[in-house]
Order: structure tokens, then sequence, then C-alpha cells
């Protein structure tokens, strides 16, 4: 991603009255600020964003199942033990014959035992390769994550930037009006005006003065929106570092849709997660399938016991010496019937990895609308913001002249009001623009997935 390159911007305006000082300080003295810069911003935003943590611990789950898949190459092993008490009529072996009687008789068995797949058709190793690719496409549905925070702080942060743009040009064009309200009182103590003049102006003031508040209250509106966004504390609002939105590299300019589309299939981590998913579906319905096939396994088992009838030897002795058994062995499970349960599995994983073919194919015709619809706001950004420069240019070369055939008494104020409302407002169409022009580059590289969060 280009660099959002942060400076710090002062704003040393002094407007001669105290609207202007109510709305930029006083609104903010009222309540406790924290400055951050776009870096901080995206950090707060990743900590505190509801989905992104969620996605972030689920990851957890995925990493243990691809740990559980390559372990299970491995045999597992079970030591079970017990005691037991058993009183009532019983039989002894003894010397010369079988005694039955009452005993009380207390019991104590252990035993080891293993177990090794040898042949289940391929079963284990799908299982781990599907493990890999599932762990795999949930990393990248993180990053996917990370960037779509990324963006909404970077929509957030500049929409922030651009209303104290205009903010500032309201204020800067208030004072030049209250400015000229004090020239024309004068020329009026002069006779060069007349009292209409005077009001004219005066209504012209009234009016930019209700601009800037307007201009203000969306200013705190959308400041408050991004601290919301950020999980701040209640009554904190953030103060941002400026960050530098004009460019003279265009650098999307003149490509081709198919060339923005291949870099898109390339770098959207959402797309490649949709494509790992695919895989790892058809993993699992392969695994599945195995399950109609027989099916070998190596075991071996280890027991012992001890009775407390046996009174002629220790329990240590019994246990160790006289009553091991050990027993090693093959099994061979031939599936013949069960109940249609291993069709029924397979069925399952047939659909599962047929519905995520069509997910995938449906992510890739909205990853084209995105870049498409990225592409062409992009290419109007770039138009504007050539178009809004031209605009400044002209409109204030006319304002210089009107101003000064005001000056002069050769012009009317209808004329000096139009000429100065259409430099304030190619002034903020240029800054509109320009914002604009910055944030579709972010919103290209979003749709592109060559978003990359700073660390």
């Amino acid at each position: 991603m280009k660099r959002l390159y942060m400076y710090k911007k002062f704003i040393t305006l002094f407007i001669p009255i105290a609207i202007g000082t109510l709305l930029l300080s006083g609104a903010v003295q009222a309540q406790d600020t924290v400055r951050i810069n776009f870096r901080q911003a995206v950090d707060l935003a990743l900590a505190s964003n509801v989905a992104y943590q969620i996605q972030a611990i689920s990851m957890e789950v995925l990493k243990v199942e691809k740990q559980a898949a390559v372990l299970s190459h491995l045999p597992n092993a079970n030591i079970n033990t017990s005691f037991a008490q058993l009183s009532g009529q019983q039989q002894q072996q003894t010397t010369e014959a079988i005694v039955v009687a009452n005993f009380k008789n207390e019991v104590i068995n252990s035993g080891l035992s293993m177990n090794m797949p040898i042949f289940n058709a391929g079963r284990r190793i799908l299982d781990t390769q599907s493990a890999k690719l599932a762990y795999e496409a949930g990393e990248k549905g993180l990053d996917r994550a990370a960037q779509q925070v990324m963006f909404d702080v970077a929509q957030r942060y500049l929409q922030v930037l651009l209303d104290e743009e205009i903010v500032r040009i309201s204020m800067e064009n208030l004072a030049n009006q209250q400015e000229l309200l004090h020239q024309i009182e004068g020329f009026l103590e002069a006779g060069l005006r007349t009292l209409s003049d005077k009001y004219n102006q005066q209504a012209e003031v009234a009016r930019l003065e209700s601009v800037l508040v307007d201009a203000e209250l969306q200013y705190q509106n959308d400041v408050w929106d991004l601290s919301e966004y950020l999980q701040l504390k209640p009554g904190v609002v953030p103060v941002l570092d400026s960050v530098d939105p004009r460019t003279d590299e265009l650098r999307y300019e003149g490509m081709s849709m198919s060339e923005l589309y291949e870099i898109a299939q390339l770098n959207r981590a959402d797309g490649v997660q949709q494509d790992l998913l695919v895989h790892s579906y058809k993993k699992d319905m392969k695994a599945i399938k195995a399950m109609y096939y027989p099916r070998i396994s190596a075991y071996y088992n280890y027991s012992t016991f001890s009775t407390s009838l046996n009174e002629d030897f220790s329990t240590q002795v019994q246990l160790f010496d006289n009553n091991p058994l050990n027993t090693i062995g093959l099994n061979l499970s031939i599936p013949i019937f069960n109940n249609f349960q291993n069709r029924l599995d397979v069925t399952r994983s047939r659909v599962a990895y047929k519905n995520q073919i069509i997910r995938k194919e449906s992510f890739d015709r909205k990853i084209f609308q995105d870049v498409k619809l990225a592409y062409l706001n992009y290419l109007a950004a770039v138009k504007k913001q050539s178009n809004t420069g031209i605009q400044v240019q002209a409109a204030t070369e006319a304002q210089n002249a009107i101003n000064e055939r005001f000056r002069l008494g050769l012009s009317n104020f209808v004329d000096l009001a139009t000429a100065n409302q259409q430099l304030v407002s190619a002034k903020a169409d240029q800054a509109q623009a320009v914002y604009t022009l910055f944030f579709q580059e972010v919103l290209m590289q979003h749709a592109l997935g060559t978003l990359e969060v700073l660390e």
C-alpha cells in the first residue's frame, strides 16, 4: 500500500468573532481528547473490532485441528486402572478344591492399550491435508478481515480530515466576508456605497456563519463516528494527525481491467481463502469415502490384576510377576452394512464441496465487480481532481477581478457575492476531490487485495 505519510497540521487562523472560537475550541474543551495518527487508529480498531477478534480467536480451533490431524499418524495409547470391592458368595481356588463361601474381595485391575491404524484407504493423509488447507484458509480470512478494518478506519479517518478542511475553508471565507463588511461600512460613511450594500453583506455574513455551523456539526458527527468505531472511552474524541492526500503518482491510470483482475485474483486474501476451502472440502469428501473400504489396524494390550483373596502373594507380586498379560495383534474391519451412515456422511461432504464451489464462483464474480466499480470511481476521482484545479484557478481570477471592480465602484454587490460563492464552492470541491482521490487509491488497493496492514 502507498504509505500514508503523517505530518502534524497547525491551523493558525484568527476569527474576529466569538462563533469561531465557540465552535472549534469550546466544543472540544468540553470533552476529553486523545491525539492519534493513522497507524494508531488502525491498531486501536484491530484491538477492538468484534468481528476481527472473533475470527482471530477461531484460528485457535483450526490450529489445534491441524495439530490433531498430524498427530493422528502416531499410535494412540491409554492407561486404565480400576479398584473394586466385592462382597457375597464367591468362588475361591484352593490347593484342594474350589470353595464357595461369603468373602470380601478387593480387586485391582490395570492395563495399557495401544492402537495404530495401518491401512484406512488414505483417510489419515487426506484428513491431514484438509486440516492444513483449512488452517491456511483461516489465515487468509484473518488477513482480509484486517484489511477490511484498515479500510473502514481509512474511510472514517479521511472523512474527518476532509471535514476539518471544509471547516477551515468556511472559517477563512467568513473572516474574509467580515473584513469586506468593515470595508463596505467605511465606503458607506464616505458615500461610496449604498445602505443596501451593507445590509446585503450583513446577510451574507450571517449565511456564512450558518454554513460554518453546519460544517462544524458534520465534523463533530464524523469524529464521534470514528470514536465509536475505535471503541474509545465514553466522552473521549480523537484529534487526528493530518495526512498528505496529494499524490503525483496515478499508478492505476491506463491499466486494463484484465490486468487489474489478474492482480486481484493473485492478491485478494478472501479469494485465495475460498479456493483453499474448495480443496479442503474435496479432501474431506475423499477422506469420508475411505470409510467404504476395509481398514487394518494393529493393537497391543497389557493387563494385570491383583485380588485380596490370594493371600499367598502381595499385591505388587500379583500385579508385576504373577498376572501380567501381553496381547498383540491385527484387526481387520470390513464394512458391510451400517444403516447407510457412511453413505449419509459421504453425501453431506459431497454437498458441502459442491456448495463451496458455488461460493467460490460467486466470489470470483464479486471480486471482478469490486475491481470494476473501484476502477470506475478511481478514474472519475482523477478527472474531478484535474477539473477542480482548473475551477479554483478560474474562480480565484474572477473573484480578484470583480473585487477590484467593486472597490472602484464599477461592479455591484450581487456580482461580488456570486464570485465569492463560486470561489468558496470551488475550494470545497477541490478539497473534496483531493481527499476522494486519495480514498479511491485506498479503495483500489482494498479491491485488489494489495492493501498492507500497518504493523
